[in-house]
């Protein structure tokens, strides 16, 4: 019975909703949600077959803790610098069973190390900004690092971790490329 009502209550809502879209917003309307087109939100571009040396390094040093690191299936979107938002990235994320809904790795390409370098530079500092600060949990720690003409970003709260396995995701990337600190 209640499953009934739900589905009428869900089937009216519908119907409400798709009865006002060709209805005009006026002046006494609210605003409609904003909509963005998706490469607004994120590249239209892909990541080259570059990025494979990348990810293959990235298999070896989280192995060395036991870790698997795999092709993410959900959709996610760290906090990044207006630089890093509109460059081609390859998200990854390590298997974590007890917390199945952290351990992204994203892995962002440029067309040039030195490229890579403005890049990680800019989330570094974006990173310390408030707005970054907002998107991130208190106590998040930032993992940045430079390999060849990649940057590879990894952001955890170890206050709200839940995977014993999750310090070694940290522990792990630091044995990868170089490191670009993020400023206090």
């Amino acid at each position: 019975m209640a499953s009934a009502f739900a589905a009428i209550a869900l089937a009216a809502a519908v119907a409400g909703c798709a009865g006002n879209a060709d209805r005009p917003v006026t002046s006494g309307d609210q605003e409609p949600a904003a909509t963005f087109p998706l490469s607004s939100i994120g590249p239209n571009r892909t990541v080259s077959p570059a990025i494979e040396p990348t990810r293959a390094e990235l298999v070896r040093v989280l192995g060395t803790r036991n870790l698997v690191l795999t092709d993410t299936q959900a959709p996610f979107r760290p906090p990044e610098s207006p630089v890093m938002a509109v460059v081609p990235r390859a998200v990854y994320q390590v298997v974590l069973p007890a917390d199945p809904g952290q351990g992204f790795i994203v892995v962002y390409e440029f067309a040039d190390p030195g490229a890579a370098t403005e890049g990680a530079s800019a989330q570094a500092a974006y990173l310390a900004t408030g707005p970054a600060r907002v998107q991130s949990s208190l106590g998040s720690r930032h993992v940045i690092r430079l390999l060849g003409s990649t940057v590879v970003t990894y952001s955890w709260d170890p206050e709200g971790a839940r995977d014993p396995a999750a310090p070694d995701i940290q522990a792990a990337l630091e044995t990868l490329g170089s490191a670009v600190d993020v400023p206090s």
